[in-house]
């Protein structure tokens, strides 16, 4: 009896050994902890400026204002006093120069409280800033730091990226960024978030894409379109609409939800709401190595609004009338997308380049280097099959 007594506290001992213990650990306390990193460009404001006047300044070259959001330590708990939910708060402080690296040490020379990166949530670009510098050189020091994590989202602006982390509301605006993401469900306006790792292979692979646009005005942030980020340059080149953002979901097949406003012929507003959408793509070669595309489009839904109260919504022959009207809505609107792509931009956005190097990987080492070039000179057609399977609830 005595002996298994010792030999089990023995075991425990050599347990408690084994254990790992938080002998690095730091106080949340002691720390400014920073979810939201916004980048313009470089143009000391305000008390920054008046700090380098009076000699606060040091050898740099001004290509970049970093803006950090800082998130005070009492919003971090659950509750408050008495069980309350305590008042949100946040901070925001910028410097200049042309190290992210070194911003962040010189924003320590300004703070109580070192800041740490563990939270970022997202990080915010503008888009004159990305068409001056490289987006790789940019993005350089958030890859290698590994307080940083990966699944942190990366957008544009088109405005300066600092107001887009402001806000009048209560709410944290970073925090407010990366929950809207969540809405793609509801609308293919919103895109996707691509997160640090989804941008280091986008870059990496030297192909265009794009970035979702925010717009700031009084105080509202709003997803507006998205930024085309060159793969040969890794710098901005112009903007694509919501309705663009749309119909690239539509040609990946990369729909949650969302829906078609048209218009019938008695131009009264008519809605069909997404209930599934199958994409599929197929390539034709020639003999001599030429190559087209065509993308085939299905869809079901419902007819989920109608403004003319004179048709009789659940007849047939009405809802193959209103398909029509739906398809070629949804045909115009990726006419205007590859007229884009083909001749105003000569990129492609849409993911093509994915499909294509899996599809034919000993011609993609080919062309690959200068794959846009090889795209824009690409017949592309589609055909788009809508069906209405519902009228939604009626009181016909």
């Amino acid at each position: 009896m005595f002996r298994q007594r010792v030999i089990r506290l023995l075991l425990v001992f050599v347990i408690l050994l084994t254990q790992s213990g938080c002998w690095s650990s730091k106080e949340i306390e002691d720390l400014s902890v920073y979810t939201g990193l916004a980048l313009d460009k470089g143009e000391p404001k305000g008390v920054e400026r008046e700090f380098e006047e009076l000699g606060g300044s040091y050898f740099k070259k001004n290509k970049l204002t970093a803006t950090v959001q800082i998130v005070p330590e009492k919003i971090l708990g659950n509750t408050g006093k008495d069980g309350a939910t305590p008042k949100t708060h946040y901070h925001n402080i910028s410097e200049t120069g042309d190290s992210l690296l070194e911003i962040f040490r010189q924003i320590s020379i300004r703070k109580n409280r070192p800041i740490i990166g563990h939270h970022l949530k997202v990080v915010v670009i503008s888009e004159k800033l990305v068409q001056q510098e490289k987006i790789r050189r940019l993005m350089d020091f958030l890859l290698r730091d590994n307080d940083i994590r990966p699944s942190c989202l990366i957008f544009l602006s088109q405005g300066p990226a600092s107001d887009t982390l402001n806000t009048t509301s209560e709410e944290i605006p970073s925090f407010r960024l990366a929950d809207m993401i969540h809405n793609h469900f509801r609308t293919s306006k919103v895109m996707k978030g691509i997160t640090l790792s989804n941008l280091d292979a986008l870059m990496y692979s030297r192909q265009s894409f794009v970035l979702q646009n925010i717009v700031e005005a009084q105080g509202e942030v709003e997803f507006s379109g998205a930024g085309i980020i060159k793969g040969d340059t890794g710098q901005w080149i112009g903007n694509i609409d919501q309705q663009d953002v749309e119909s690239i979901a539509w040609i990946k097949g990369d729909i949650k939800g969302g829906s078609i406003k048209a218009y019938n012929q008695l131009n009264e507003a008519i809605t069909y709401e997404i209930k599934s959408v199958k994409s599929k793509i197929t390539l034709k070669e020639t003999a001599d190595e030429k190559f087209s595309i065509h993308v085939a489009i299905e869809s079901d839904g419902r007819l989920i609004e109608n403004w003319d109260d004179n048709e009789h919504s659940a007849e047939v022959a009405y809802f193959k009338e209103l398909e029509k009207i739906f398809e070629e809505r949804l045909t115009e609107k990726i006419n205007a997308l590859i007229h884009k792509m083909h001749s105003t931009y000569k990129v492609d956005v849409a993911g093509f380049g994915n499909w294509f190097s899996i599809e034919k990987p000993q011609v993609w080492k080919k062309i690959k280097d200068h794959w846009d070039e090889e795209f824009i000179r690409m017949p592309l057609t589609f055909d788009v099959k809508l069906k209405i399977t519902d009228f939604g609830s009626t009181t016909e």
